[in-house]
């Protein structure tokens, strides 16, 4: 079972990055627990993890006008998982480009 879905790259996450640079953001599946993600970080990247936060996030509505009228709907709702690595390891995302 795939258990990483993509990591997470925004400016906010950027941020936090920025500021500690051993944390790292990833989305993941909704039925993972956190030893099943530092197990699938660990084999994936080669790093030590220390640490799993994660966070269950609902799926926000939203609107859109069209021709036919006003379109109602809902993003999907998601787990993402904030991983802390033991001190001096990284993982760079974009040494592939």
């Amino acid at each position: 079972m795939r258990i990483i879905i993509k990591p997470i790259v925004t400016e906010k996450q950027t941020g936090i990055t920025e500021k500690r640079e051993n944390r790292v953001g990833f989305r993941v599946t909704p039925d993972a627990n956190k030893i099943q993600i530092k197990e699938a970080i660990e084999a994936l990247y080669g790093v030590t993890v220390t640490k799993v936060n994660t966070m269950n996030y609902d799926g926000k509505r939203k609107s859109r006008y069209t021709k036919s009228g006003v379109v109602n709907g809902r993003e999907t709702s998601f787990k993402k998982a904030i991983v802390t690595l033991k001190e001096g390891e990284k993982i760079d995302f974009f040494a592939n480009v």
